[in-house]
């Protein structure tokens, strides 16, 4: 399979594991009656999982962490509000409507991103070409949560 196959099947996995996780979440919130104990359970669950991935493939790779840049550990409250606000909002507002709302919040983010290469990521210059396919992603997206 060619690197480019596998990375593309990889992330349709990861953007169907997003509703799923915004509906398991939501539910697990609503019979704890708290949203944030769900999310607490779920990152506790996510810490579990994501030491055992460390431990079996690369545990030296941890002691890196020290000296990386404090910015990037951004990414950490980034993952919680996403959770904290899925798991509140989801269940009054729907699953479609939020995720719909966060998919379009990733085009515009992504699209950004790339143009600019922040982060250290590839740039990819936001062309005319490239913002109508994702006005046409956008429009998708939300013609799919009008019926």
């Amino acid at each position: 399979m060619p690197p480019t196959t596998f990375y593309a099947l990889t992330m349709l996995a990861a953007g169907i594991g997003i509703p799923l996780l915004a509906a398991l979440n939501s539910a697990l919130g609503q019979y704890l009656s708290s949203p944030v104990a769900a999310t607490t359970i779920l990152f506790s669950v996510a810490l579990t999982a994501a030491l055992t991935v460390l431990f079996l493939t690369s545990p030296a790779a941890i002691a890196g962490a020290v000296s990386a840049p404090k910015h990037l550990f951004l990414a950490g409250l980034l993952v919680a509000f996403y959770v904290l606000s899925i798991t509140f909002v989801a269940p009054k507002f729907g699953v479609g409507n939020a995720v719909f709302f966060v998919l379009l919040g990733q085009l515009i983010s992504a699209a950004a991103i790339d143009h600019f290469g922040l982060f250290g990521a590839r740039i990819s210059p936001l062309s005319l070409t490239r913002a109508t396919g994702i006005a046409i992603m956008a429009l998708g997206v939300f013609v799919t949560q009008r019926v």
